[in-house]
């Protein structure tokens, strides 16, 4: 394939009303916003861009708000939060679909004190064992440094018992402060290696996709970019949702696609060749 490499959003922002922005790798590291996010921001909202955030965090989209303006990324820069944690909570909550009605009430949650929140408003009862569990709500390790191991022997015990997981986070790893560090994803994916079973939400699964184009309100995809550094998560979940795409090399897959300050061309259409995927193009970072 042909990739077309942008040196910011200047050259994009006239082909589009709406713009889908991953949070995490491409507007902020964890910790602080990448240098030139906010002024970007800024400019597309100044030209009347409708933006949405779309986060594969385990939270609520009203925590993620509150959580980026302690960052620095203020409301005013944006219209409107979704995240996979919203999507699982709605779920959860509704229990229209046959899987969740099934549940049970006993949930064991599987996260860190950051990810508590998950639990307001939900009638179900918490417990603290994996043998008192009739499922398990996975918003991820405890720990920034925690591995599989760690879960390895609780994770065995709700496969023995099949006790399903609902995965409110599909990341696999995300770079926090310049440090790799596992996500929920990654557990779900290694419940569902040993036989477990996950109902995962976020992206690259559709229910979120569709959540973000309500908020958008813009009836033509083709006038719509997800911006996103995850080929697993934003890339493909885009393009499953028929929406253009347009990788951000600087991210998560930094040290593959990004050789000596420059990006690796070769490189990045080797990964996409090899996904089947097609963005509109590639650029370093998320600027102006």
């Amino acid at each position: 394939m042909t990739l077309r490499l942008y040196d910011g959003m200047r050259e994009l922002a006239p082909h589009y009303d709406g713009f889908i922005l991953d949070l995490w790798g491409v507007v902020h590291d964890g910790v602080r916003p990448f240098p030139g996010v906010l002024d970007c921001m800024e400019r597309l909202i100044a030209l009347g861009k409708r933006l949405v955030l779309l986060s594969n965090a385990p939270r609520r989209a009203d925590d993620v708000v509150r959580r980026i303006a302690q960052i620095g990324v203020s409301a005013d820069l944006y219209h409107a939060v979704m995240s996979s944690g919203e999507d699982a909570w709605q779920c959860l909550d509704r229990r229209g679909e046959p899987f969740y009605a099934a549940l049970g009430r006993r949930c064991l949650q599987i996260g860190s004190d950051r990810d508590l929140e998950m639990r307001d408003g939900l009638d179900f009862d918490f417990v603290d064992a994996v043998e008192e569990a009739d499922f398990i709500l996975n918003t991820g390790p405890a720990g920034w440094d925690d591995s599989i191991d760690d879960y390895a022997a609780l994770l065995a015990a709700a496969r023995q018992r099949d006790v399903p997981m609902v995965c409110a986070n599909p990341d696999l790893v995300v770079v926090h402060d310049g440090r790799p560090a596992l996500c929920a994803g990654a557990l779900a994916e290694h419940y569902e290696k040993i036989g477990g079973r996950v109902r995962w939400h976020g992206k690259p699964y559709p229910s979120v996709y569709a959540s973000c184009l309500a908020l958008l309100g813009i009836a033509d995809k083709a006038r719509i970019l997800a911006i996103g550094d995850s080929l697993r998560t934003d890339i493909a979940g885009a393009a499953a949702a028929g929406i253009p795409s347009l990788l951000i090399a600087g991210g998560i897959h930094a040290g593959e696609f990004c050789r000596g300050g420059e990006l690796d061309r070769a490189g990045i259409v080797a990964a996409l060749d090899a996904a089947a995927l097609q963005p509109i193009g590639a650029a370093a970072r998320f600027a102006w």
